[in-house]
């Protein structure tokens, strides 16, 4: 297959996706009663993205900047998270553009959505049938691309460090306010909250404040999120976090679903939103600096825009790990 062959067969997917066939549905309806946290909504704003992902001159524009055409196939083992719908997605399209072989193992937590498309990007093109393969054990590759938690981290470097490889961990997103956002602003910002219930690493975590500052304006922002309480096991996390910081007489605030408490760590548990007080900008971004390895997104007026954490595109990598790069590197 030519790199024009590749991105038509993405092209004529991103069509597929766009119609949202009876089959789709079907896919769709099967990974939600597989995985609780998975909702109709939550998959449609994956799908959303990845059509973003797909129009062919955005492709195009991403790939003319890299030598494709004297790059060697490669047999490319890539472990797929499972936390949100089809987050190993951009890692798919990276392998399979490129004109490698995919040979991925899923997260049992997603183990329909991919294989799914998969199977219609082979109709597009039959040349990706041989360069398509789902597995339960990683065998005869010649790099890894890995996605997991810092456990999980510290196994694949263990046993995969001597390939070449990309091995991420846990990562988190983070906002800085500077108290003069607009509702709208913040109304957008709780989309960076809520959107996937927080599990992903580009939803945000925690948020840096200027001193005294009022979070009066943010929860009134926020209070069209409020059915989120209704998703069984979110409830269960907001109602298990707010009864461990009343009995530990936890400083904290809560506005019926969202509890917010004051913690200087990035990650907080479901439900939970840390903030840290901040006196000067200059200052915050030395911090910020210092804990780079562990942000993924920073979402502020100056950064990435309020409501964009979740909307990535084509070219922006994990981990600002540039995934085509290494690929070409193996060469």
């Amino acid at each position: 297959m030519t790199l024009n062959q590749r991105i038509e067969a993405f092209s004529n997917l991103r069509n597929y996706l766009i119609k949202s066939s009876s089959e789709l549905e079907q896919i769709i309806q099967l990974s939600i009663q597989h995985n609780a946290w998975y909702t109709e909504n939550s998959i449609r704003k994956v799908i959303d993205g990845i059509l973003v992902m797909l129009e062919k001159d955005k492709l195009t524009e991403w790939l003319q900047q890299y030598d494709l055409i004297n790059s060697k196939p490669k047999n490319i083992g890539t472990i797929m998270a499972g936390n949100i719908p089809l987050v190993g997605f951009h890692d798919f399209l990276c392998v399979l553009i490129t004109g490698n072989y995919l040979i991925a193992k899923l997260s049992s937590q997603d183990a329909y959505l991919l294989p799914h498309i998969a199977e219609k990007l082979i109709e597009f093109n039959e040349g990706f049938k041989e360069r398509i393969h789902f597995v339960e054990k990683l065998e005869k590759v010649d790099a890894i691309i890995a996605t997991g938690s810092d456990n999980s981290a510290r196994y694949f470097e263990s046993y995969f460090g001597k390939y070449p490889n990309i091995i991420r961990n846990n990562r988190t997103s983070i906002a800085i306010l500077d108290g003069n956002e607009s509702s709208e602003e913040l109304l957008k910002l709780g989309d960076d909250i809520f959107q996937y219930y927080g599990l992903g690493c580009r939803n945000v975590s925690k948020l840096f404040v200027p001193d005294n500052y009022s979070f009066n304006h943010f929860f009134k922002s926020i209070e069209r999120f409020s059915d989120i309480y209704t998703h069984n096991k979110y409830r269960n996390n907001y109602e298990y976090n707010k009864s461990i910081y009343l009995i530990n007489k936890v400083k904290h605030l809560d506005n019926g679903f969202l509890l917010i408490t004051e913690n200087k760590e990035l990650v907080s548990p479901i439900s939970v939103v840390y903030y840290e007080t901040y006196t000067s900008l200059s200052s915050l971004k030395e911090k910020i600096k210092r804990q780079g390895d562990k942000i993924q997104c920073i979402v502020s007026n100056s950064n990435t825009a309020f409501g964009k954490a979740q909307q990535p595109e084509v070219w922006d990598y994990a981990d600002n790990i540039d995934t085509i790069e290494f690929l070409l590197s193996l060469n």
